[in-house]
This record gives C-alpha cells, structure tokens and sequence, in this order.
C-alpha cells in the first residue's frame, strides 16, 4: 500500500509509542507492581496498536475511493481488515 509520508510518520510514531509503553508494562511486571497499574498500561498498549492500525486501515480506504476501480484492496478486504482490527 502506498502512503502519503506523513502519515507514515504517524503510524511509525504511534507505533513506537505503543513499543514503549509495552516496554514500560514488562518492567512494571518484572518490579511486581499493582495489577492495577499493569492493566492500565496494557489498556494504553492495545488503544495505541489499535489506533496505528484503524489508520493504516483509512489510508486503504481513502486510496480506494480515490482509485475507483484501479484500487489496490477490494471492499472486501476492506472490510476484512477493518474487522480484524474489531
């Protein structure tokens, strides 16, 4: 899929948000903190993954409306990626 640079940017940079805060979720489980606070991260890891990936997920859908029929995914695989993400 080919994407506009900055939004590259943005996914790359959400994703290495969400590397950081599973890092920081690790070292929380290896200091033994509250499974309060390890919940809370982990929370903070999925919304960014998820995040990363609905935009990912948008860039296919705007190049499919803008390409019509030479689009790259089929509303199908749309639709399966978009669900995967659900």
């Amino acid at each position: 899929m080919d994407m506009d640079p900055t939004v590259t940017r943005d996914i790359v940079m959400r994703l290495k948000r969400a590397r950081g805060q599973l890092d920081g979720v690790i070292n929380m489980i290896e200091d033994e903190r509250s499974c309060g606070d390890v919940v809370t991260q982990l929370a903070a890891v999925s919304k960014a993954l998820d995040r990363a990936g609905f935009k990912v997920v948008a860039n296919g859908l705007q190049q499919c409306w803008e390409q019509g029929e030479d689009a790259p995914l089929t509303q199908e695989e749309l639709e399966k990626l978009f669900l995967s993400l659900a």
